[in-house]
């Protein structure tokens, strides 16, 4: 897939992008929504607090990227290379979330009925419980 300038920024949400940001900013309504949604009962609270963990520090890591980076500088200004330093960092940082969402949710997702996985598979789609790209 081709990217134009910034393609890659833009879908994190960098410059222009709402992305991951927006959702760092709310993710504990999304978690409490989630948890409604999914309706988690008290048996499955230790896996499903293990994966409302698992969002929060993507949450966090996705602000600690955006705030120690160059998300708000213009990518025109940034030099070819340094752009693409930025854009690996981004995304060695978003393989990491998702690696840790997976882990998080493949046992909360053992326990979950077959109405909870159908509810699941609609509304977890990336690494803080939405759809990221």
């Amino acid at each position: 897939m081709m990217m134009g300038p910034g393609g890659a920024m833009a879908m994190m949400g960098g410059a222009g992008g709402i992305g991951m940001m927006g959702m760092a900013d709310h993710i504990e309504g999304r978690i409490a929504f989630l948890k409604a949604e999914l309706k988690i009962t008290e048996a499955q609270m230790p896996p499903w607090n293990a994966f409302a963990d698992a969002l929060r520090a993507n949450a966090e890591m996705c602000t600690t990227m955006m705030q120690g980076g160059r998300m708000g500088q213009d990518g025109a200004s940034m030099s070819a290379l340094d752009r693409l330093d930025h854009m690996e960092k981004m995304m060695s940082g978003m393989l990491e979330a998702v690696k840790g969402t997976r882990a998080a949710l493949a046992p909360l997702y053992a326990v979950f009925t077959e109405e909870q996985k159908k509810v699941a598979d609609e509304l977890i789609r990336g690494p803080m419980g939405m759809s990221s790209m």
